[in-house]
């Protein structure tokens, strides 16, 4: 998926999945997606990319390539713009009002956006990408963020391979460069506009917001010498690591939002953490992502479907 190319990008995207009258429905529109090209290519992405990062500390040196740069580049324009539409007062103390409007600006940007990462003649494919990107930063009637959300960076990420924009050796700035990016200006648009988790199943649920950081954080730590899984609950092992690891990052903003013993805030992770190595975690979460994220209709009612990621069943 990384290095193929696609070079036509045809028809708009179609609509995704409406929400069904009866469960009948729901249980055969789940399986159109588990077959589906858009399943293969996305999961395929999903598991390359765990591959890529393997025991490699995000602290590393890997390659940086221009599309990566103009990657970051679009990032670090959304994060700006939270610094221009602050919070307003507002009685609610959860879903800042503001969020509407700097998601309004994204809305009418996104596309040109996209623009200045794809080149002149892959042009015809930013508007189908772009619905991604605008699809990945929450959902602005609700003002909510969640895994579905993340999902949709993901394909957004993976479009832009499969029209050849990032490449096979792009695969470690991916996750490390821009995807980390990422997850910055998610995480301060949390916390900004105190935006709701969407879908949280609370102390059951992994995390909030998150599940990708997770996967790809456990494979960096995978035959590491010294951290075991165990050891992600120690403050102290977390505050000297999590510059080295997207897992570690992960936890630290966890018990910096929450308050209370980890065991009661996160009981999920808690339980991860007496696993015995970090081969069988990462095993585990990719898992539990398919079947309580992909796997889960109102995650995936909102995804799209269109040219490069097609609703059609699998052909390779």
């Amino acid at each position: 998926h990384l290095s193929g190319t696609s070079e036509e990008v045809a028809p708009p995207l179609q609509q995704s999945f409406m929400i069904p009258k009866k469960e009948i429905n729901m249980v055969s529109d789940m399986a159109k997606w588990k077959r589906s090209q858009a399943y293969a290519d996305y999961m395929g992405f999903i598991l390359t990319l765990n591959e890529g990062v393997r025991g490699k500390k995000l602290t590393c040196e890997y390659k940086v390539s221009e599309p990566i740069e103009k990657l970051v580049a679009l990032l670090n324009t959304l994060d700006r713009w939270i610094d221009e539409t602050p919070p307003v007062d507002q009685p609610s103390r959860f879903g800042n009002k503001a969020f509407r409007t700097w998601y309004a600006k994204l809305d009418q940007e996104a596309e040109k956006l996209v623009a200045t990462v794809v080149p002149k003649h892959l042009a015809d494919a930013a508007p189908e990408v772009a619905v991604y990107l605008k699809e990945s930063v929450g959902n602005s009637t609700r003002i909510d963020y969640g895994t579905g959300h993340e999902a949709a960076f993901a394909a957004f990420l993976c479009c832009l391979c499969k029209i050849g924009v990032l490449r096979v050796d792009d695969q470690m700035a991916i996750v490390f460069k821009v995807f980390n990016r990422y997850l910055e200006v998610m995480r301060k648009l949390q916390k900004t506009y105190r935006m709701e988790p969407a879908g949280s199943q609370g102390v059951w649920g992994l995390d909030d917001f998150q599940f990708l950081p997770f996967i790809w954080g456990s494979s960096q730590l995978i035959d590491h010498p010294n951290l075991e899984p165990r050891h992600f609950v120690d403050e102290k092992v977390v505050n000297e690591n999590h510059k080295d690891f997207m897992f570690l990052e992960c936890i630290l903003f966890i018990t910096e939002m929450k308050t209370g013993p980890f065991a009661e805030h996160s009981n999920q992770l808690w339980n991860i953490s007496a696993v015995p190595s970090w081969s069988k975690v990462n095993q585990g979460l990719i898992r539990m992502y398919k079947a309580e994220c992909l796997e889960k209709f109102p995650v995936i009612q909102h995804f799209k479907f269109g040219s490069l990621l097609p609703i059609q069943p699998v052909t390779s």
